[in-house]
């Protein structure tokens, strides 16, 4: 809303109004006002959340330090929320396709996660939200994503052609001085194409998973596409939400990753950055770095409440919500497939409870007692059995969340 009023001034040539026009200055204020919303209404919400009584219930599962988080105010994610939200809409040109995608995906998770913490408060069932009613509802955003990102014509993106023999496409350019040039063509393409990381012309079009069925089956290759929005929404949200266990951990290693997507989107909106860096060129981006600027803000504002002790937790109305941003940003800029890499946290909190879970299956049935790899699953708690405090699982789990983002922001290069 800012920008339009901004543009205005603008227009009347008032000093400094054209400040608006950059998306730099525009992605720092929104990172400045999610911070002062969540440092100055962070106070009040949790003691909202105190006076309604909607306190953390705790298993006692045998961890140092655990009991003495019950009733801690829960569902803080309403705080992450309002903090992505308030200044996206303030500093974001509401036009913009994208803008409205991340809204959808952050109000839409949002309320998924909402609904189960309220029933685990309010209707005090510690299983919250059926798991079916959950996957039904994360599945649904995921469609919807996918629909958006695959149909809408605003949705763009540009890439070099090359030749035979691999060189890159121009075009001659004369000048009005008579001097001539070579102008690389970007060409505009599908948007199943995506980023392959590591490699050289590093482009892969999910279309050719079906181009061998015949033309009449390449036709529908949107149906591989949503479906494969709907897997990385669902696994992503659902990696945040089980890294959500120890106090300042989702929400340090998710301001971690949303550095890097802010990083790949600018770069990606970028003309002259995509031609030096090879990469595609993403048309109209520029304003998720906006909204990414604020979701970095809000995810460090929330760790003033939520670092060692912890004094409110994001809850499922947190975590299942930044899954999903994340999962949803990096499909739009196409880098999808670096999610292993920079989600890496995220992915072995997931693996360590599926290998734990499926290797006492397996053991139980071949033996009849079943045997564990780690001491407790999720891979945080493996490590507060072993005896580290709970800070330092985080620290340590943060530096590696910054090891995983350097590479990935490496492989722009590395190919």
């Amino acid at each position: 809303m800012l920008y339009y009023l901004f543009s205005y001034l603008n227009e009347l040539d008032v000093p400094g109004a054209g400040v608006f026009d950059f998306i730099t200055f525009r992605t720092a204020m929104a990172t400045i006002t999610s911070l002062v919303i969540s440092l100055l209404f962070g106070k009040r919400i949790i003691n909202l959340l105190r006076k309604m009584q909607v306190g953390e219930t705790v298993r006692d599962l045998g961890l140092e330090g655990q009991l003495e988080k019950q009733g801690t105010p829960t569902m803080g994610g309403i705080l992450i929320l309002s903090a992505i939200i308030i200044p996206t809409v303030l500093f974001a040109k509401l036009e913009n396709t994208y803008i409205w995608l991340m809204l959808i995906v952050t109000v839409g998770l949002g309320l998924i996660g909402f609904a189960d913490d309220y029933i685990k408060v309010f209707k005090k069932n510690k299983a919250g939200l059926a798991g079916k009613f959950k996957i039904v509802g994360q599945v649904g955003i995921g469609i919807i994503a996918g629909t958006i990102l695959y149909f809408n014509g605003d949705i763009t993106i540009k890439h070099k052609t090359y030749d035979e023999a691999g060189n890159v496409v121009t075009e001659e350019i004369v000048r009005e001085n008579g001097a001539v040039e070579d102008r690389i063509m970007w060409e505009e393409t599908n948007v199943t194409k995506t980023t392959i990381p590591f490699v050289k012309h590093n482009e892969f079009d999910y279309r050719w998973i079906v181009d061998w069925l015949g033309e009449t089956v390449a036709g529908y290759a949107w149906i591989i596409y949503i479906l494969l929005v709907v897997i990385i929404v669902t696994s992503v949200s659902n990696g945040a939400n089980m890294t959500d266990g120890l106090d300042g951990l989702a929400g340090g290693t998710s301001a971690i990753i949303g550095l890097t997507l802010a990083i790949f989107a600018y770069l990606s909106s970028n003309l002259v950055f995509a031609d030096y860096l090879n990469i595609m060129f993403i048309p109209n981006s520029e304003e998720l770095v906006v909204y990414m600027g604020a979701f970095i803000g809000a995810c460090i504002g929330f760790l003033w409440y939520n670092s060692f002790p912890a004094q409110v937790f994001m809850g499922d109305t947190g975590s299942l919500a930044i899954g999903g941003i994340i999962a949803v940003f990096a499909l739009a800029i196409k880098k999808e497939l670096l999610i292993p890499i920079f989600c890496g946290v995220f992915l072995i909190e997931n693996l360590s409870v599926v290998l734990q879970v499926g290797f006492f299956k397996y053991s139980k049935k071949r033996t009849g007692v079943g045997k564990r790899i780690f001491l407790m699953a999720p891979l945080h708690h493996h490590y507060q059995k072993k005896g580290l405090h709970e800070s330092k699982i985080v620290s340590r789990f943060w530096i590696v969340g910054i090891m995983l983002a350097v590479l990935s922001i490496v492989t722009l290069k590395l190919r």
